[in-house]
C-alpha cells in the first residue's frame, strides 16, 4: 500500500508538470505608472492582456510575442531624430483636411458667411449649375488656405525647436523629450518645456504615428511627462492645441487636464492674417491646465 500511494502521488506530480504550459496569461504593460498621478487609470495601463498559449509554444516564442507588444518610453536619442521628424511632419499635415473641413462645423458665422456667399451667387448669376458649385468652391478655398497656413507653421517648427531637439528640450534644466518605441520603431513622440516664472510646465509636441493608434502610447507619453513634472516639483502642467478631433481633447482629460479657456481667432506662426487668409482659415485654440499642487 505504501508503495502504491507513493507512485500515485509521482503520477499526479507528472501531469501536473506536463499540463502547465497549456494555458499562460500575459499581461502587457505600456509604460511605468503611478497610481498617485490625477488622472491616471490602472485599466488603460494594458495593451493586451489573457493571451493564450498553447502547449506547442516555446519559451522563446513566448518571451519574442511579449517583446513584440511592449511599448517603452525613453528620453530622446540623436539616432532617433529622422523618425521624430517625420512623425510630426505627418501628424501635422493631418490637420489640413481636419482645419478645413472638420473645423467648420464649429463655426457658425463662417457657416452663415458661406450661405450667403451660395445665395448671392444665385441673386447675381441666375445660374443653377453655378450656384451648385459655389458651395465645392468654397471648401477647395479654404483646404487651400489650410494647407497654406499649416504648412507656414511647419516649416517654422521645423526651423525652431524641431529643428534641434537637443538643444531645445535636452540641454536645458527642467526640460525634456521622449519618444515611445514598439517593437524596436519610434511610434510617438512628446516634449515638456519647464518655465521658471510661474513653475509651470508645458506638454508640447505630442504625436502617434497614425499605424500604431489606439494602443495608450499617446496616454503613456502623457504620464510620463506628469512624472516627469511630478519628480521636478512643478506646480502645474499646462498645454495649448489647435486639435479639431474630439479624441485629442477626451485623451486630455483622462490624463487629468481641465479646460482652461479657448480663443476663437487664433494666430499661428506664419500667418498673415489677410482678409481673404481670415475668410477661409480660422482655428480654436484651447488651453488646458494640470494642477499638481498650490504655491
Amino acid at each position: 500500500l505504501f508503495f502504491f500511494s507513493h507512485s500515485a502521488r509521482f503520477l499526479d506530480a507528472s501531469c501536473m508538470h506536463c499540463l502547465s504550459p497549456k494555458m499562460v496569461c500575459e499581461t502587457k504593460i505600456v509604460a511605468d505608472e503611478h497610481d498617485s498621478i490625477p488622472g491616471t487609470k490602472t485599466d488603460s495601463r494594458i495593451v493586451s492582456s489573457s493571451r493564450m498559449w498553447t502547449s506547442s509554444s516555446s519559451p522563446n516564442t513566448l518571451e519574442d510575442s511579449v517583446k513584440k507588444d511592449l511599448v517603452f518610453i525613453r528620453e530622446f536619442e540623436s539616432s532617433d531624430e529622422g523618425e521624430v521628424r517625420r512623425i510630426f511632419y505627418e501628424g501635422i499635415m493631418e490637420r489640413i483636411p481636419n482645419t478645413a473641413f472638420r473645423g467648420l462645423k464649429h463655426q457658425t458665422k463662417t457657416q452663415i458667411l458661406y450661405a450667403f456667399i451660395t445665395i448671392m451667387c444665385f441673386v447675381l448669376t441666375k445660374s443653377l449649375v453655378l450656384t451648385c458649385c459655389a458651395p465645392f468652391i468654397l471648401m477647395a478655398v479654404r483646404y487651400y488656405f489650410s494647407r497654406k497656413v499649416i504648412l507656414s507653421y511647419l516649416d517654422c517648427a521645423l526651423h525652431t525647436d524641431m529643428s534641434d531637439i537637443e538643444q531645445y528640450y535636452m540641454k536645458p534644466t527642467g526640460s525634456s523629450f521622449w519618444v515611445a518605441v514598439l517593437e524596436g520603431k519610434v511610434v510617438g513622440i512628446v516634449a515638456a518645456q519647464g518655465s521658471e516664472e510661474d513653475n509651470t510646465l508645458e506638454l508640447r509636441r505630442m504625436s502617434v504615428d497614425s499605424r500604431y493608434r489606439g494602443k495608450g502610447i499617446a496616454k503613456a507619453l502623457g504620464r510620463k511627462v506628469l512624472e516627469f513634472a511630478m519628480r521636478n516639483n512643478y506646480s502645474a502642467i499646462v498645454l495649448g492645441t489647435t486639435a479639431v478631433k474630439v479624441a485629442a481633447h477626451k485623451l486630455y482629460e483622462s490624463l487629468g487636464f481641465r479646460h482652461a479657456g479657448e480663443k476663437e481667432e487664433y494666430t499661428l506662426p506664419g500667418m498673415s492674417r489677410s482678409l481673404m487668409e481670415r475668410m477661409f482659415f480660422q482655428i480654436r485654440y484651447h488651453r488646458y491646465r494640470l494642477q499638481l499642487r498650490e504655491e
